[in-house]
Parts: structure tokens; C-alpha cells; sequence
């Protein structure tokens, strides 16, 4: 049988949430938490949005749309990395025939 792990407690806007992680992954978790409670206060301390759930809500869309920029950009990057790489193979193909 597996043994249980306990919970790495974890503070959102003052209040406390038990999570179960692996432990190599403890760390991560911990930082997503801070990540997510400063998304959270930011918003709440505007004064436009009321409610924890809707705040939650608010902070899940902003991350996500930070998510989907960031994957954009790897991608842009990416296939701009590989298009150097293929240039710089080009040019030692081309360096290697002229000898």
C-alpha cells in the first residue's frame, strides 16, 4: 500500500487550502499559490470585482490569457530558432562543398 502524503497548506487571500503534491513537486506548488494570491489581491483591490469565486474566476482568466501569450511566443520563437538553425546549415553545407 502507498502511504498518504500531508497536505502542503497553502494561503489565498488569508484563507488556508490543504494540497496534496508529490514532494519533488512542493516547491512549484508553493510559488503557484503566491503567483495566485497576488492575481487574486491585485484584483480584488481594484473594487471592481466582488466575491472570492468571482475574483478566482477573474484570476484563472487572466492567467490563462498570460499562458496562451506565453505559448504563442514559444511558438513564434521556435520556429525562428529553427528557421536560424536551417540557414546555419545551409551556409556550413555550402562551405563544406566549396573545398
Amino acid at each position: 500500500m502507498s502511504e498518504s502524503r500531508p497536505p502542503v497548506n497553502v494561503l489565498i487571500l488569508g484563507k488556508e487550502y490543504p494540497v496534496v503534491c508529490p514532494d519533488n513537486e512542493e516547491h512549484e506548488l508553493l510559488l503557484a499559490a503566491r503567483y495566485l494570491d497576488g492575481k487574486m489581491r491585485k484584483i480584488r483591490d481594484t473594487g471592481r470585482v466582488i466575491g472570492t469565486e468571482r475574483i478566482a474566476v477573474m484570476a484563472a482568466l487572466n492567467i490563462a490569457h498570460e499562458l496562451t501569450q506565453l505559448r504563442r511566443e514559444n511558438k513564434e520563437l521556435a520556429g525562428e530558432l529553427g528557421n536560424r538553425v536551417s540557414a546555419m546549415h545551409d551556409r556550413i553545407d555550402s562551405a563544406l562543398n566549396e573545398e
